[in-house]
């Protein structure tokens, strides 16, 4: 490959030798390189791109040499952060794998994501809804632009931080380092190049989409939960009722299981407590999936194709 004369070749030659990588690993080292190259270029006012790239060639790297880091790096990242599998497959049993959820941590900060989702929806959403109507109301006056302009921004750092606590959450690979946003531009020129981004609406459009996610995702992990604890903890329902400490309104209060339940009245607790560990056993390993599948839609919104 020709040594690139421009910092839009380097960069193209860095995004081809990328090819086939994560696009949140593609996002980060178009955003490294070209700011590096671009504070290189600054600092040597007197040189051309062209003989600026072939004096640093030695230091920070030819595209190819650059893309190779990268992915030397992701691997080791991966590997040190990945999960250890059991032994082998036949030594775990089906009930092991299924009550192992327990002790994976990624469950309960899937089922913290899920709750909180509902603030950070209504915090995303007003954001969105005030900012787009500002936008159009200052629109004819002059600081219509810079108020689009911060807008914007600030939509594409939470979005940025959004990203970052899918990742800690899920472990599903997003971007650390934003878009760059490439040579200075006259306010104009960046409001056109804003409105004709396709990544400016997916991510209003991801910002909006929070609210209604947020409400099912709260909704869901609070009823299943409560439920469950209710289910888990019948039986010292009844237990203390039949010692004296707790006092029912009405004997039916704790008949769940109708007839079976006002006659076995303990059976029917430990019944209903078993119930309710495998229940929330099993929404424990549903939040795992769900909260890998919203990162996963995040990022198809949040993150350029291909970087």
């Amino acid at each position: 490959m020709n040594a690139p004369r421009s910092i839009d070749e380097y960069l193209r030659q860095l995004r081809a030798a990328l090819e086939g990588q994560d696009p949140a690993l593609i996002q980060d080292a178009l955003y490294d390189a070209e700011e590096y190259l671009r504070a290189e270029v600054a600092a040597h006012a007197g040189k051309s791109e062209s003989d600026v790239l072939e004096l640093i060639a030695s230091t920070y790297g030819a595209p190819e040499e650059v893309a190779a880091a990268y992915r030397d790096t992701e691997a080791k990242v991966k590997a040190a952060l990945r999960t250890p599998a059991p032994r082998t497959a036949a030594s775990t049993s089906a009930w092991r794998r299924f009550f192992g959820i327990y002790l994976d941590p990624r469950a309960y900060t899937s089922l913290f994501y899920m709750v909180l989702a509902l603030a950070t929806g209504i915090l995303y959403f007003t954001l969105v809804v005030t900012g787009l109507s500002l936008s159009a109301g200052f629109a004819i006056l002059i600081i219509g632009v810079p108020f689009f302009l911060a807008f914007i921004g600030i939509a594409r750092v939470i979005a940025l931080g959004e990203g970052r606590l899918l990742e800690a959450m899920t472990g599903e690979r997003m971007p650390r380092r934003p878009v760059h946003p490439g040579p200075k531009q006259s306010w104009w020129a960046r409001i056109g190049a804003m409105l004709t981004d396709l990544r400016t609406w997916t991510t209003l459009a991801y910002l909006l989409l929070m609210l209604p996610l947020g409400i099912a995702y709260f909704t869901l992990a609070v009823t299943i939960v409560a439920v469950s604890a209710g289910f888990v903890f019948s039986p010292f329902l009844v237990l203390g009722q039949s010692i004296g400490w707790l006092r029912f309104s009405s004997d039916e209060d704790i008949h769940f299981l109708g007839s079976f339940g006002a006659h076995h009245p303990l059976l029917a607790g430990l019944v209903l407590c078993a119930i309710g560990v495998v229940l929330l056993t099993a929404f424990l390993h549903f939040a795992r999936v769900l909260v890998l599948g919203h990162a996963r839609l995040a990022k198809a919104l949040l993150v350029v194709p291909g970087g």
